[in-house]
């Protein structure tokens, strides 16, 4: 069990490392995709930078969930361990 459970652990921080990663590169290549609407179009056009970064954000917002608010165990597992402490 405690192989596991340092499976478990190990694959938490892979997300954690991945998502910061993924801000990480976000921070940095949206204010690019902003200066270039920016010098090309001026600020009197379409802000076409919007949808990447809304939708980038998106995932963003999904990777950040799976890395940090989940706690490891799937909803079967969660299922299992319920169903078993009603056995018990």
């Amino acid at each position: 069990m405690e192989k596991n459970k340092d499976q478990q652990l190990w694959e938490i921080a892979k997300a954690r490392a991945a998502f910061r990663k993924s801000l990480f590169a976000y921070l940095i290549v949206n204010p690019f995709l902003i200066a270039i609407w920016f010098l090309t179009n001026g600020s009197g056009s379409h802000f076409w930078p919007i949808w990447p970064i809304i939708g980038w954000g998106i995932s963003l917002a999904f990777q950040y969930y799976n890395a940090y608010s989940a706690d490891g165990q799937t909803d079967v597992q969660r299922e299992y361990d319920k169903i078993k402490n009603k056995q018990s």
